[in-house]
């Protein structure tokens, strides 16, 4: 499933997810266009050779059009409604020790290897842990491939990031023991956890339902 947008209320502009988005880009462009292997050994996550900076800069790094363009709309998608609801410099904050996390964990799986880890997703599926918790009823409009069609639908928010985790742990199972399965699965199971747990410790704001009342409990 590729989500499209979710159906939250906001109030804010979110500058940070704007930022985070723009930031990659040009990054991105300029590693197409002007950098070498060099450049990427030298920012990218490489267990081998830790250096603690790059478990920030390889969130900036991307290896293709596809693989930044689908971590982009995700961000897109669920790091606006986390931003208003953090507010810009915590949603930043967030954004990035997921991130870490999410590489310190790769990294768990992959020691001693040469080969760099680069990507935002593992910010993201943090991202991805936390919206679970805050956003329960949140509706999602997402795209399912068949082949080379797509068909639209909506799910509630539970039942995405459900199926997206679940089928992580699918694959990171196959990927255990391999020198390089191509995508940091484990850096998703870990960013998606500790984000998870960030908005279970956290105090949060009520939930505002679509129609923009405020749900009452009474005791």
């Amino acid at each position: 499933m590729i989500p499209i947008r979710d159906h939250n209320i906001r109030y804010t502009t979110p500058y940070i997810t704007n930022f985070i988005i723009g930031m990659n880009i040009v990054v991105f462009l300029f590693t197409m266009l002007f950098s070498s292997d060099l450049f990427i050994y030298q920012f990218a996550l490489v267990p081998a050779f830790f250096r603690p900076e790059t478990l920030i800069t390889s969130l900036f790094l991307h290896a293709s059009f596809g693989h930044i363009i689908g971590n982009m709309l995700f961000l897109h998608v669920f790091g606006d409604s986390l931003e208003d609801h953090f507010g810009h410099f915590k949603f930043l904050a967030l954004y990035l020790f997921c991130g870490a996390i999410a590489g310190l964990t790769q990294m768990a799986f992959s020691l001693g290897s040469d080969i760099p880890i680069i990507g935002a997703s593992g910010a993201i599926a943090g991202l991805m842990g936390a919206y679970l918790v805050l956003f329960p009823r949140s509706k999602i409009d997402v795209l399912i491939p068949f082949g080379i069609y797509a068909s639209n639908a909506t799910v509630s928010a539970p039942f995405m990031l459900l199926y997206w985790i679940a089928a992580q742990f699918f694959y990171s199972l196959g990927a255990i023991g391999l020198a390089d399965s191509g995508v940091a699965y484990f850096a998703h199971i870990g960013g998606f956890v500790v984000g998870w747990l960030v908005a279970k410790i956290v105090p949060r704001k009520p939930e505002i339902m679509p129609d923009g009342f405020w749900p009452l409990r009474f005791s």
